[in-house]
């Protein structure tokens, strides 16, 4: 089954910008097909992320390895009156043959450090570049800021309540999928349920307890639909009039056999409801009923609650989230590092690069905790024996090399390793900086290309 929300086989090659085919054309007119390795990295922003979580590279695989021109795609661009026929002839021949290294979905990287590196003929790296970040800059966003929740919420349940506000029906898809890696328990996207076997999870809206005359009656109504998931939502019109209409219908479940799974909230002071909600349902001897909160929350709202001790078992968490509300964009750059065996770096102000293919290599303490990474050249020797290499090789003569392990594999990947980190550097408001620094080979190699005379450039 094709991942919904994915692109066309029509449209998928022309999911590009028209750049990335103009500079083609002219390197096709040179008759430049050397290899070409470009990295992908991300770049600091305004609002601070210490550390970023590896997504979006299984569509990026999915994506090389069923890449073509078809010929709509090719009568299209022919259309446009801005492409040579011969060059057309070329593009429709085109297959993406080159080699990917990675960075594995679930771990974590940080500024500066290619998440993703290409090595291919000139072309075939170029115009695959707006693809490639669209992909990985949008997932990667996401699963961050997924993780940030994930610390807020310190170890209590987390659902992705997205989908209606994400941007898009692609966004939505991929926000389930990214914030599940990241953590989140379950997701309210049904379709995203059934393409990549996640856990789906909802209660109600305030429609359906509007709908009923009595809200106590819309309240056995579901309960009589599922009665062994009925979550209630209470704050529709009195939240604590609510919460004692929960017990009675709590009450009336036991009598036949269920339990009241939850009760939810989705407005109002959640911290003080929560506190009263919970200590009605314990004076009814409803101790099992858990409380989910929702309602415009994020990390902040959830570190919030969590610290000043509300009474909430699980968070539905939404719009904040799916189009990462603090920080909506990642400066994600795919930059040539290396062509036709020359090193190569660009030294724009403010968005330098650095040359060469790389590894990052990371280093852990004796307890195994994150100490810090080394950036060096992709053939320089480990910093440490002990050191760990980073980017695998995931695609080779444009084939994957293995299959993409299953969510429960990245998602237990993601825990493992985001334990090891650090504290200070999860820290939701001004966290510590993680310690990146480059191997003595990449030193040199900058140097040596910042040193170059002008004329030689």
């Amino acid at each position: 089954m094709q991942p919904p929300g994915a692109l066309a086989a029509d449209d998928a090659a022309l999911f590009t910008d028209l750049y990335e085919l103009t500079m083609a054309q002219g390197y096709f007119r040179q008759g430049m097909s050397s290899e070409a390795s470009f990295s992908l990295f991300v770049r600091p922003s305004r609002v601070r992320r210490s550390y970023l979580v590896s997504a979006g590279l299984d569509d990026v695989l999915r994506y090389l390895h069923d890449f073509r021109f078809t010929p709509s795609a090719i009568d299209y661009l022919r259309s446009t009156g801005t492409f040579a026929t011969d060059f057309l002839d070329f593009l429709a021949a085109l297959r993406f043959t080159g080699r990917v290294r990675a960075i594995p979905e679930g771990r974590l990287y940080f500024h500066h450090e290619p998440v993703l590196e290409v090595t291919a003929p000139i072309i075939e790296a170029q115009i695959i570049e707006t693809l490639v970040i669209n992909q990985v800059n949008l997932q990667s966003l996401i699963a961050t800021k997924a993780a940030r929740c994930t610390w807020a919420a310190c170890g209590r349940t987390l659902v992705d309540f997205s989908l209606r506000r994400a941007h898009g029906t692609d966004a939505g898809m991929k926000a389930a999928r990214s914030s599940h890696i990241a953590g989140f328990a379950s997701t309210s996207n049904v379709l995203a349920g059934r393409a990549y076997g996640l856990p789906i999870a909802g209660t109600m809206a305030h429609s359906y307890v509007t709908s009923f005359e009595r809200e106590i009656d819309a309240f056995r109504a579901y309960a009589e639909s599922f009665p062994d998931d009925t979550v209630l939502l209470i704050d529709t019109y009195d939240t604590i009039a609510a919460a004692h209409k929960a017990v009675t219908v709590g009450r009336e479940m036991e009598a036949q056999g269920h339990r009241l799974r939850a009760v939810r909230l989705d407005s109002g002071d959640l911290l003080q409801l929560s506190r009263e909600v919970r200590r009605i349902l314990d004076d009814a001897g409803l101790h099992y009923v858990r409380i989910l909160a929702s309602g415009g929350l994020d990390e902040f709202s959830v570190d919030s609650l969590v610290r000043e001790g509300a009474a909430i078992d699980a968070f539905g968490v939404g719009t904040r989230m799916a189009v990462s509300g603090d920080a909506p964009w990642l400066d994600a750059a795919y930059k040539l590092v290396r062509y036709a065996g020359r090193p190569v770096r660009k030294l724009s102000e403010g968005k330098e690069s650095l040359p060469g293919e790389k590894q990052v290599f990371r280093l852990r303490g004796a307890d195994g905790r994150l100490r810090g990474d080394v950036l060096a050249l992709a053939d320089e020797a480990p910093p440490t024996p002990d050191a760990e290499p980073l980017l695998h090789t995931v695609m080779e003569r444009g084939e994957p090399t293995s299959e993409t392990p299953p969510l429960s594999v990245l998602r237990e990947r993601f825990r493992e390793e985001f334990e090891a980190l650090d504290e200070r550097y999860k820290r939701l408001r001004r966290p510590a900086r993680y310690p990146v620094r480059l191997g003595r080979g990449l030193q040199r190699l900058r140097q040596e290309l910042s040193s170059q005379p002008e004329s030689e450039r």
